[in-house]
């Protein structure tokens, strides 16, 4: 019999990579329902959930659905827009209604019975945290480059000093910068001991020894299935000018595949976009992972593999 339930997908109205999914999903005729909760529970979508002793049930109305949701099969969290609370409101109420929508909608959303999350907000966010995916990986058995989170300048510097191939600096979160009004970017470059300075006990740092890498590679991890893209790019982070990256499919080491799979269980992961620096000897270095990292960048065919991993993950549904 076919399954009627639905794929409720969370992402915002922009996102063109979710677009490819959801076209694989309508040729296998799986129903989906496109749902952006921090803007279109303002403009008309309703979304009402009920408890009681032994029964939870709830509602999700947009403009052209209404949907069980205690029918549906799976859940992506691709892309959401964050809860901001709308337009029209005092700063005080604004802020308010957001955080009411985060821990209200945010909590329903998370919580629905029976459905499969690719991946789970809540394991999202905790996989996010660079402490918590450097101290996974040691233990899944990866290979590191010696790493420092402090905000202790003497630490760093101390640090630095006993890197022979150098150090690199990294945001422990990619927050929002201006520089004169500019939206800036904090990318990874390399520093040296002089230039750390008392300045570093204002937050926490992070400080990386440096990598002689010959090129970097893009893991893509669904479930147990695994998309290898080489990255060949002149600068030390290849993301500052894609335009100069060349990137070729290859295939990903035994050993690293395990650690993978590894990783992704501890964490709770159905999907994971992992980054290595790979030397000349052929030593995979685990940089880290993005558990909602973008895919659709890569060569076309990898692109449209992982695609189509993504949809048989959606597909399936719960306790599959």
């Amino acid at each position: 019999m076919t399954d009627s339930r639905s794929v409720l997908v969370l992402t915002n109205p922009y996102d063109v990579t979710a677009d490819m999914v959801l076209r694989l999903l309508a040729e296998r005729r799986v129903p989906v329902v496109r749902l952006d909760p921090g803007t279109d529970l303002h403009t008309g979508a309703s979304l009402t959930a009920t408890y009681r002793t032994g029964n939870q049930r709830g509602t999700l109305r947009t403009a052209s659905r209404e949907l069980d949701t205690t029918r549906i099969r799976s859940v992506w969290v691709r892309r959401p827009s964050p809860y901001e609370g709308p337009q029209g409101l005092s700063d005080q109420d604004r802020r308010f209604a957001a955080e009411q929508a985060l821990w209200g909608t945010g909590g329903v959303l998370a919580s629905l019975p029976g459905a499969r999350y690719v991946n789970h907000p809540w394991n999202n966010r905790a996989a996010e945290f660079k402490p918590a995916q450097l101290s996974t990986a040691q233990r899944c058995g990866f290979r590191m480059p010696s790493t420092v989170i402090t905000n202790d300048p003497y630490e760093a510097r101390t640090f630095a000093a006993h890197q022979p191939a150098g150090v690199v600096y990294k945001p422990v979160w990619n927050t929002p910068y201006r520089v004169d009004g500019q939206p800036h970017s904090v990318w990874v470059r390399e520093v040296h001991g002089a230039e750390i300075t008392d300045a570093v006990s204002v937050c926490p740092h992070m400080f990386q020894a440096k990598v002689d890498k010959a090129f970097d590679v893009r893991v893509t991890a669904v479930g147990d299935r695994l998309f290898g893209v080489r990255i060949d790019s002149p600068d030390l982070d290849w993301r500052r000018r894609q335009d100069l990256m060349t990137c070729t499919p290859m295939e990903v080491p035994e050993s690293v595949t395990h650690a993978v799979i590894a990783y992704l269980a501890e964490l709770r992961l159905l999907y994971g976009a992992f980054d290595f620096a790979v030397t000349a000897a052929g030593d995979w270095y685990f940089l880290e992972c993005n558990p909602n990292g973008q895919w659709a960048w890569q060569p076309a065919e990898t692109a449209a593999a992982i695609a189509h991993a993504l949809t048989d993950q959606l597909e399936k549904g719960p306790g599959t």
